[in-house]
């Protein structure tokens, strides 16, 4: 008798869904995908999302659209705000700051039921130097913010499937 481990659904949080949370989502899936593939067979969803909802099904900047691209990665995400099914649908919603954690586990207490579901809030920076690494708002700032942060994502991302897991990647 064998037993199928536990699929693994990850959400990243941001304030606005289109600058860390969408480079997070595609450094993550980046990661996984040229895992091994009993790596990659663990997990089943990988989105992101925001707080807000000033950015709903906008693109991401392109400033992250082009650290991505310099990096080997693409992405065709839309911006999308929080949902109280959130909190059901994924195992982890890993935020990008302490406001964004915040808000994440306020909109918990007060969602529709979203106090019951199983997702693991938790600052992204858990895996992170330090274990509370804040990955910074790039938006007002130039492109070596979004240089710094897709290196801290996808180190992150790497600690991640390390911690979780227990396996290198």
């Amino acid at each position: 008798m064998s037993s199928t481990p536990d699929k693994i659904s990850v959400l990243f949080c941001c304030l606005g869904n289109i600058c860390r949370s969408p480079m997070a989502e595609a450094a993550f899936t980046h990661v996984i995908t040229t895992s091994p593939p009993h790596i990659q067979s663990r997990f089943t969803l990988i989105d992101s999302c925001g707080t807000a909802s000033y950015h709903t099904g906008s693109s991401p900047d392109s400033r992250t659209v082009s650290e991505l691209r310099r990096n080997g990665i693409t992405t065709t995400h839309r911006a999308r705000q929080v949902r109280d099914s959130d909190f059901h649908e994924f195992d982890y919603i890993l935020a990008m700051d302490e406001m964004n954690l915040r808000d994440l586990e306020a909109r918990k207490r007060r969602g529709k039921r979203a106090e019951e579901g199983k997702a693991r809030v938790m600052l992204f920076g858990e895996f992170g130097e330090g274990k509370r690494e804040i990955v910074e708002d790039p938006y007002y700032g130039g492109e070596d913010g979004f240089r710094r942060n897709f290196e801290q994502v996808t180190r992150m991302s790497k600690r991640f499937v390390r911690e979780v897991l227990g396996e290198e990647v």
